[in-house]
C-alpha cells in the first residue's frame, strides 16, 4: 500500500525521499536519494483537506515522514568530514506532506541577536543568534506553538538568514520526531577526565572584591576545601602572606560585621 507521500509523489512525477514503517516492522534506512523537484508540486483533484484538530493533522505528517536520511555532505579541501541533513532535504521531505494534510508551519516571533567575531584564521565575522517561536496550523485554523534556535558566522549579510533556516530546520525535525536511520550516538562512549583544578591565587580578585557575597564566599570556601588548597599561602589585601582559607574566613566575618 503506497503512503500519502508516495503517491503526492507520483503524481508529480518525483522519487519519493520518505518511508513508512508499519507496527512492528523493523526498520533500515536505504541509501539517500537525490532531492526531489518539488517546484510543479500541487494537490491533486480531489483530495481535500480533513477538518481534524491541528494536532491530529501533525502526527499525520510525522506518520508520513518515517525518516530523513542524512544525505546531505560537509566537504573542507576535497575531503568529506561528515554527512548531516540539510535545509533543503529536509523541507523538501516536510513541504508536500504537509500540504496534503492542510498544515503550515509559520514564524510568529523572531528574536535575534547579533554580535562581531572572528573565524579560527582571524578574519572579521558576523554571528547571529535566532530564536523563533513558531506556530503549526492546522486545516481547521487552530494551532500550537513552538520554539527553536539557530546560530551561524558569516562574512556578510546572510548570518540572519542562514539561522533562521537552521531554526526552522530544528523546529520541524525536533517536533517533528524525525530520525535519521543512522547509528546512535550511545553506541560510542568518550570517558570524560577529571577538570583541572582551579589554582587557589584565582580566586583573589573575586574574595578582595567588596561586591562578591558572602554566600559566594562560602562556596569559594568550600571549593578551596575540596581541593585540599585552603591551607595555601598567599598574598592577601594588605600585603601580607596569609592562609587563604583563613584570609576568606576573615573578609566574610568583617563583611558580615560592617552590615550590622
Amino acid at each position: 500500500m503506497s503512503t500519502i507521500a508516495e503517491r503526492a509523489a507520483a503524481a508529480a512525477g518525483r522519487t519519493d525521499t520518505t518511508t513508512t514503517v508499519e507496527p512492528g516492522e523493523t526498520f533500515t534506512a536505504p541509501a539517500a536519494e537525490p532531492l526531489p523537484d518539488l517546484s510543479g508540486y500541487v494537490p491533486r483533484e480531489g483530495e481535500d483537506w480533513d477538518m481534524v484538530p491541528v494536532h491530529i493533522a501533525w502526527l499525520r505528517v510525522r506518520r508520513d515522514i518515517a525518516y530523513i536520511g542524512k544525505g546531505d555532505a560537509y566537504v573542507e579541501n576535497g575531503k568529506k568530514k561528515y554527512d548531516f541533513r540539510g535545509y533543503e532535504r529536509t523541507v523538501a521531505a516536510f513541504g508536500p506532506i504537509t500540504l496534503k494534510h492542510g498544515v503550515s508551519v509559520i514564524p510568529h516571533r523572531v528574536t535575534p541577536s547579533h554580535r562581531d567575531a572572528k573565524s579560527g584564521k582571524g578574519t572579521p565575522m558576523r554571528e547571529a543568534t535566532t530564536l523563533i517561536t513558531w506556530r503549526v496550523y492546522g486545516p481547521k485554523g487552530d494551532f500550537f506553538e513552538m520554539e527553536s534556535e539557530g546560530e551561524s558566522l558569516d562574512y556578510a549579510d546572510k548570518g540572519t538568514a542562514k539561522a533562521q533556516t537552521i531554526a526552522q530546520r530544528v523546529a520541524l525535525l525536533v517536533g517533528g520526531l524525525i530520525p535519521t536511520g543512522a547509528p546512535d550516538s550511545d553506541e560510542s562512549n568518550i570517558e570524560r577526565g577529571e577538570a583541572p583544578v582551579r589554582r587557589a591565587t584565582s580566586y583573589l580578585d573575586e574574595i578582595c572584591d567588596p561586591h562578591t557575597s558572602a554566600g559566594r564566599l562560602r562556596q569559594i570556601h568550600h571549593e578551596l576545601r575540596t581541593t585540599r588548597q585552603l591551607g595555601a599561602l598567599v598574598t592577601n589585601e594588605v600585603g601580607d602572606e596569609e592562609a587563604i582559607g583563613d584570609m576568606v574566613v576573615r573578609i566574610g566575618r568583617e563583611r558580615a560585621g560592617g552590615g550590622q
